[in-house]
């Protein structure tokens, strides 16, 4: 137990050491200024951030906002020792979670907890997350530093985000005439993303394997390394396409949950989503963690995105355009499907095919 001085304890003698929070804060404003876009020029450091609607262009906009974490894709962050690409897990998380909804996103603040304050970890993270924002083209406007002893045990940390983005009024997805016979596109994922995480963990201790070791569906890579590749932002494409071609008529980012969960969330009651499994190149990663953990593909589908990150519905006749100015963005697009006639008690999706685990 500390014993007080003469002049009694200071906030340092219980753990929280104001001088690294103000160095975390001197490391990080590069980064922060790196994101300014049209709208948001401040600096950080004061006790909000502003961002001005009408300098970003908006005439009369809807405000879309959403928030997310990273999960326990952290705890290989921290075990592995490597920090650079959590952040930008972070903002994907979030914004990829307001283009589907027709948004632009605007602006980003984060929040970041600790038990113990390392100024360049922290700045490493930070940078992570500046890198984020400056794919999905927000502004880091703001954001929250936690020293907590006590809380945090060892080397943990924890990470939220707050993303805000707008939609002009009356352009915001879903919209209203999804119809059957619509096509269902897949945009491909970067890998595993930033859901199962905890699963993903069992698998790796059942397979024996350290977080250095080289891993097994990937060349060049540790399993640590692989494990960490960053979810995959798409909303630069994705906002591309609607602007150039006026056709897409709903989106759903594919996370926790898989097809069943989340495609279903943007349709109407009366359809259902008729996906193409044998469509689909299955990552090796996916492959590797069904295998080693003896997952069975139902299991696979409602838990892993399995390769494609986002679902894109569009007319049939308008599949061709929109896969041109998706592909022109950079995304690799996959025919998966179309929209069918649901009935009362039948599932939201529906497969065909064979996943190719």
């Amino acid at each position: 137990m500390t014993k007080p001085g003469k002049n009694g304890l200071t906030y340092s003698d219980a753990g929280v050491d104001i001088d690294a929070g103000n160095l975390l804060v001197e490391k990080i404003k590069p980064a922060v200024r790196s994101t300014r876009r049209p709208g948001a020029d401040g600096e950080i450091g004061g006790f909000g951030g502003l961002f001005d609607l009408k300098a970003a262009g908006f005439k009369d906009p809807v405000l879309v906002a959403a928030n997310d974490g990273v999960g326990t894709k952290l705890k290989i962050a921290i075990d592995a020792n490597f920090h650079s690409t959590v952040g930008i897990d972070l903002v994907a998380m979030c914004v990829n979670d307001l283009v589907v909804q027709g948004a632009e996103p605007l602006f980003f603040l984060d929040y970041f907890a600790t038990g113990k304050l390392d100024p360049d970890q922290g700045a490493e993270i930070v940078s992570g997350i500046a890198a984020g924002c400056r794919e999905a083209g927000c502004a880091l406007i703001g954001g929250e530093t936690a020293e907590m002893p006590g809380m945090y045990q060892g080397g943990d940390y924890d990470l939220a985000g707050f993303a805000v983005g707008a939609a002009e009024r009356g352009a915001l997805l879903p919209a209203g005439d999804i119809a059957e016979g619509d096509v269902i596109i897949g945009l491909t994922s970067s890998g595993v993303h930033s859901n199962g995480y905890s699963l993903v963990r069992k698998i790796v201790g059942l397979s024996g394997l350290a977080w250095d070791a080289p891993a097994p569906f990937a060349d060049g890579k540790t399993l640590g390394e692989a494990l960490l590749t960053p979810t995959r932002i798409y909303v630069k494409p994705i906002l591309r396409a609607i602007r150039e071609t006026g056709s897409i008529k709903a989106l759903a980012h594919i996370t926790g949950g898989g097809f069943p969960e989340n495609i279903p969330r943007v349709l109407p009651r009366h359809l259902a989503a008729e996906i193409d499994l044998s469509a689909i190149a299955v990552p090796p990663v996916f492959s590797w963690l069904a295998k080693t953990g003896g997952v069975e593909p139902k299991e696979m589908l409602r838990t892993f995105n399995c390769g494609v990150g986002m679902i894109v519905v569009v007319p049939a006749d308008a599949e061709r355009a929109v896969t041109a100015a998706l592909e022109a963005g950079g995304e690799k697009v996959i025919s998966l499907g179309r929209m069918i006639a649901r009935g009362e008690d039948a599932p939201g999706v529906v497969y065909k095919g064979t996943l190719g685990l």
